[in-house]
């Protein structure tokens, strides 16, 4: 996950720091000596003419490797800025800002002494100050400049510095923690406008060179350059990942740099790297421009981002899930649970449907669906497609306007015994939700389980609240037995279970070979 430490350049970019084993690549004797080379070929390929064929390149001059990339540098340098931040932490958000309270005994004189000048009464300690760094680059004449929201985030002051050594206060436009994306604006003080770059108009394929250029643990602008090393990567970041793996050196402080094509356009924004030392290991990530300059376009007219939203809780299509939905394949996101006066419930979408394409373009996963509906923006009509019963029906609606996050967590206790009842062929061990104080009064809740059971390895875990078995709704463990019992007697190999994890519902298939 990436590492949102602010003390040395509040950025991600330190982040993404996953503990990995170190791997040593230990590689074949397939070096060749200069001398002998036909020997070689043949050794490899077989004969000189397969060696020739495999091996000729088909190429053309822009996928050719330059013999130097500083006409393009000299070029996009001045378009990128250093970004220099001011933040200010209050030390009583610390939980060591405070000292514990002594464990006095109750009527001991130092109990008067502490209730009248201890913890309650301490004076708080001062606001901290710190200073943070990152990149960013103008995309515009006239001054506004595109960085992290993760560099400017919670800064109480900011500052850009540009290549002639000029520093400009800067003003926070917007920011979208989602994409982790900020806009920022200059104003000039002798009314000149300022060299910017533009964002390329063409997706960049991996294989690509692409040159990164930032300000690197607070060096100044400092140029590397690396190819693209694969696309569409999910990090964890954030619910629309979608980002460029580059190899192009980045490091601490190019949080919010551009990484350019050969053209000297804008492909991606980098944010984050992969390391386990915090420095680079030639794998970063870069947003993707088509997703940036949008995400900008909005900050710059309302200040935030407004997207796109049905209203489903989603998750992804298990070949098991398939198998007992009778799907052919695994693409399509499942609706685990519609929201209560969402548009995907006004428009008939129920939990068990399988959305396969939104306006016919084809659904591969929950992933692609949320950022294709949230691109869209409110207020669009769209036809979704759902496999239902076993066939295909089109659904109309018009989007709403994602709400803010919110989170909820559902109080557990533990039922009395004579409530449980076990399922030892799953591991797991059931209650009456009404039995368990802030499950609600639907379903079944998983009040044991063992962590080496069938249950356990499908996802499921103590406090699960089991709402459906086999489409049909249960609020006994008796209920739960029985359904998976009959689903084995019908000759079913799995049976989906409708289950809810705190606010949050999705679908289990559990394979019912071992039910009784």
């Amino acid at each position: 996950m990436p590492d949102h430490n602010q003390s040395s350049d509040n950025s991600r970019l330190s982040g993404l720091r996953r503990r990995m084993p170190v791997r040593t690549a230990l590689l074949g004797a397939v070096a060749v000596a200069a001398v002998g080379g036909g020997l070689a070929q043949s050794t490899l390929f077989g004969n000189d003419q397969a060696y020739a064929q495999q091996i000729k390149p088909q190429a053309t001059p822009d996928q050719i490797a330059p013999g130097s990339f500083a006409d393009v540098v000299d070029r996009v340098s001045p378009a990128v800025v250093s970004v220099k931040v001011k933040i200010t932490e209050d030390a009583s958000d610390d939980d060591n800002s405070q000292p514990a309270m002594p464990n006095i005994p109750k009527g001991d004189p130092l109990e008067r002494f502490f209730r009248q000048f201890g913890q309650g009464n301490m004076p708080h300690a001062k606001p901290r100050t710190g200073q943070a760094q990152g990149s960013g680059f103008f995309i515009s004449a006239d001054g506004y400049i595109v960085t992290n929201n993760h560099v400017v985030e919670h800064a109480t002051d900011v500052n850009v510095t540009m290549q002639d050594g000029q520093t400009l206060p800067a003003t926070v436009i917007g920011t979208d923690k989602k994409t982790d994306l900020a806009l920022l604006k200059v104003k000039s003080t002798d009314n000149k406008t300022f060299a910017y770059v533009p964002w390329t108009d063409h997706t960049p394929r991996v294989g690509d060179w692409v040159i990164a250029v930032g300000n690197p643990f607070g060096l100044g602008g400092t140029v590397t350059a690396g190819i693209v090393s694969a696309r569409g990567r999910d990090i964890g970041a954030g619910p629309y990942d979608d980002f460029l793996q580059i190899d192009a050196p980045v490091n601490r402080g190019n949080s919010g740099g551009p990484t350019f094509n050969t053209a000297g356009q804008v492909v991606g924004v980098n944010t984050a790297i992969f390391s386990p030392s915090g420095g680079s290991v030639g794998i970063g990530f870069a947003i993707p421009a088509e997703v940036a300059k949008d995400v900008v376009a909005s900050l710059k007219e309302h200040g935030s981002v407004a997207r796109g939203w049905i209203g489903v809780q989603i998750q992804p299509v298990t070949s098991d899930i398939a198998d007992s939905l009778g799907l052919k394949g695994t693409k399509g996101a499942l609706v685990a649970e519609p929201q209560k006066g969402s548009p995907a419930a006004d428009a008939g979408v129920k939990s068990g449907d399988v959305i396969t394409s939104v306006n016919g373009d084809t659904i591969d996963g929950p992933r692609e669906l949320a950022r294709k509906i949230a691109s869209m923006g409110p207020d669009k009509k769209v036809d979704l497609t759902i496999w239902r019963d076993g066939g295909e029906k089109t659904l109309s609606m018009t989007l709403g306007t994602l709400p803010t996050d919110k989170e909820a967590k559902a109080e557990t206790t533990s039922p009395s015994d004579s409530d449980r009842s076990q399922l030892t062929s799953f591991g797991m061990t059931l209650a009456p939700a009404s039995s368990i104080a802030g499950a609600g009064k639907q379903g079944v809740v998983i009040s044991d389980i063992d962590p080496d059971g069938t249950a356990a390895q499908k996802g499921l875990s103590t406090g699960d609240v089991i709402l459906d078995v086999g489409g049909k709704s249960v609020t006994r463990p008796s209920e739960v037995k029985q359904a998976l019992e009959d689903a084995k007697k019908d000759g079913h190999r799995a049976v989906l279970l409708r289950v809810k994890t705190g606010d949050n519902t999705r679908f289990v298939a559990l394979a019912v070979s071992s039910a009784g």
